[in-house]
């Protein structure tokens, strides 16, 4: 009876082990549409004028990592932890293992450029801390990835890979 409740309390403690390693920033779910990477602070001094800032440059690389499928980002989601959103509401076509950017700003969307506009001169993502979550047209979750200026960006740059 001893040695049962050992290897019980060993069992238990490797799973809260294996579960405390996961950190709570990068919760996987099923879906073949990942977060790539996000340029949260744009490069210089930040402006939301629709003629001269730079809301353009920044941007959120959506992957699709499928091997096989297509996705079409009609009824995706986007949005950050202050309920900032963004809907495709466009057909646009992932090939697999090919990207898009979702910039800030006005533009001309481009399935060839792999770029789709806001169409919204305001920024989206905070340069301190924010929260992207990606939901899929039924409502459910794709990806979310939480960051903060000072522990997910080393080397300052204001761009933070995840997927690869």
């Amino acid at each position: 009876m001893r040695i049962r409740l050992v290897a019980v309390t060993a069992a238990a403690t490797g799973a809260l082990t294996v579960l405390t390693a996961i950190p709570a920033h990068a919760a996987e779910y099923t879906s073949a549409l990942k977060i790539r990477g996000i340029q949260y602070d744009a490069p210089g001094s930040d402006s939301n004028s629709c003629s001269t800032g730079n809301t353009d440059e920044e941007y959120l690389a959506i992957k699709n990592y499928s091997s096989t499928k297509t996705v079409n980002l009609k009824g995706y989601g986007v949005k950050d932890k202050a309920g900032n959103r963004f809907e495709f509401t466009a057909n646009h076509y992932l090939q697999p293992g090919d990207y898009v950017k979702l910039r800030g700003g006005n533009g001309t969307d481009s399935d060839r450029n792999n770029v789709v506009y806001r169409d919204n001169c305001n920024f989206m993502w905070n340069n301190d801390k924010d929260t992207i979550y990606v939901y899929k047209p039924s409502g459910s979750r794709a990806d979310v990835h939480s960051y903060t200026k000072s522990g997910s960006d080393p080397d300052n740059n204001g761009y933070i890979k995840y997927h690869g």
